[in-house]
C-alpha cells in the first residue's frame, strides 16, 4: 500500500526535487524531506516555492519542446 502511494507521487510529481537534486548533486529524498519539514516549520511557505518552481520548470520544458520542433523542420 505504501509503495503504491510512493510510486504514484514519483510518477505524477512535477519533478522539482529531481531537478534540484541533479543541479546541486544532492539525493532527491533529502530534498523531499527538507520540503516536508520546512513546510511544517514555515507554515507552508516552501509549498508555495515548490509550486512556483513546478510552474517555471513546466514552462521551461514547454519552450524547449517548441524550440526543438522548430529546429527539426
Amino acid at each position: 500500500m505504501l509503495q503504491n502511494i510512493i510510486t504514484f507521487f514519483e510518477r505524477y510529481s512535477f519533478g522539482v526535487c529531481t531537478y534540484l537534486g541533479e543541479k546541486f548533486k544532492i539525493s532527491q529524498s533529502k530534498i523531499r524531506l527538507f520540503f516536508i519539514y520546512s513546510s511544517f516549520l514555515a507554515v507552508g511557505f516552501p509549498l508555495i516555492f515548490y509550486f512556483f518552481a513546478a510552474i517555471v520548470l513546466d514552462i521551461r520544458n514547454f519552450v524547449k519542446r517548441k524550440r526543438m520542433q522548430y529546429w527539426d523542420i
